[in-house]
């Protein structure tokens, strides 16, 4: 069989099991009325939590970070591309996050990548929550280290951890729940090893000022020392940063190749980020109207008996298992005319598919009211076989 012929049957294999992704194209900014592939829909798929990512204030800075320094960064940050914006954004960062240093990255993939691979090195040990975000788990990897990977949601004992980490995600993106993280830093203390959080959905949403589980925790830089966060969630920009203690940002800047490597972020986009950090900073009735927004899901989701998980954020997941089930949900609430992902293997384990649902402070109380009847007309509709799938 020739290589182009056994990638057909895997392809084919896997639209056989209902695992097919396929690319949709928005013709308008991000929001909650978006319009994808010509179809006008309510958007409850989107990670911008805030409704930051076309906010008037973000995107004239963005326009003012253009014009005063061009749009490409040139270079690497240790080139000639670091520009004042970068300067001014990982000292507000690092001020907003109460901790000694910031140092940016392109993505958050390449943040955790960095970090990883930096701290622990072949023949080192990892550990990490089982639902780590992919990057966690590549990074660990990628790295050459031994990865020991605990039940989601549990602890290591401390008797098991002889490494020189452990990492886990704050809020987890597919089941919206958070990490022990008082239990982590308290093994992680005891044990020596660095506690590594990953808060790219808990910043901007938790905490008072937002500034992310650790802060809504109460959690510092002893009891935490890698934080890493991203600005493609609540802050609606682009780009990813850790925080942490002067040596830990020194060392990442002398040895971190995700970090060394590559073109800096634009300037404009960390004019805008600043932006949004400021609208995160003096703006929370954001977070007000967010929780309000999760309890009234909740709430109606209890009352109509459907398969919603656990979750206090704003990502919400109704598990149904099977992945033929979740895309013909989703694909009914498309034809009701909203947007809501179907979650599939390899994404999470398999039998735990689910339509993942994402709550922003654009959104309004009827509107998740009407999401709610259409999914509970949803269920009503779906052929019987694929309930039965539901109810094993």
């Amino acid at each position: 069989m020739s290589a182009a012929k056994g990638l057909a049957e895997r392809l084919k294999e896997i639209e056989s099991q209902g695992l097919t992704r396929r690319r949709k194209t928005l013709t308008t900014p991000q929001g909650v009325s978006v319009i994808l592939d010509g179809r006008p829909l309510l958007n409850f798929s989107s990670n911008d939590y805030l409704g930051l990512a076309n906010h008037p204030r973000v995107v004239a800075a963005l326009k003012r970070g253009a014009s005063a320094f061009g749009v490409g960064s040139g270079a690497s940050h240790l080139i000639c591309g670091h520009s004042m914006p970068h300067e001014q954004l990982e000292e507000a960062l690092a001020a907003f996050t109460g901790r000694e240093r910031a140092l940016l990255f392109s993505t958050g993939y390449m943040a955790n990548l960095g970090v990883v691979d930096t701290l622990v090195g072949r023949g080192g040990i990892i550990f990490e929550d089982r639902l780590n975000h992919a990057s966690l788990l590549d990074g660990a990897r990628l790295s050459g280290a031994k990865l020991k990977r605990y039940p989601h949601g549990s602890v290591p004992s401390l008797s098991s951890v002889e490494g020189q980490l452990i990492a886990s995600d704050g809020v987890f993106s597919m089941e919206g729940d958070t990490a022990d993280v008082l239990g982590l830093s308290e093994v992680a203390l005891q044990a020596g090893a660095y506690l590594m959080i990953d808060d790219a959905h808990g910043l901007g949403v938790l905490g008072d000022t937002g500034a992310g589980l650790l802060e809504s925790l109460g959690v510092g830089q002893e009891e935490v020392p890698i934080l890493m966060g991203t600005f493609g969630k609540s802050f609606g920009t682009f780009g990813a940063f850790v925080a942490g203690q002067k040596d830990l940002i020194d060392y990442l800047l002398q040895r971190a190749r995700t970090a060394i490597y590559t073109t800096a972020l634009p300037p404009a986009l960390a004019v805008a980020t600043m932006a949004s950090l400021a609208l995160i900073q003096d703006e929370g009735w954001r977070r007000l109207h967010l929780r309000q927004l999760i309890e009234r899901l909740r709430q109606g989701a209890a009352d109509l008996g459907l398969p919603l998980m656990r979750s206090e954020s704003p990502i919400q997941p109704f598990l149904l298992g099977s992945p033929l089930l979740a895309t013909a949900l989703a694909d009914h609430l498309l034809m009701r005319g909203f947007l809501v992902t179907a979650i599939r293997p390899p994404t999470v384990p398999r039998g735990l598919a689910r339509l993942r649902v994402t709550l922003t402070a654009g959104h309004t109380i009827n509107q998740v009211d009407h999401l709610l009847e259409a999914m509970s007309d949803g269920f009503r509709a779906l052929p019987s076989p694929l309930l039965d799938d539901l109810t094993q």
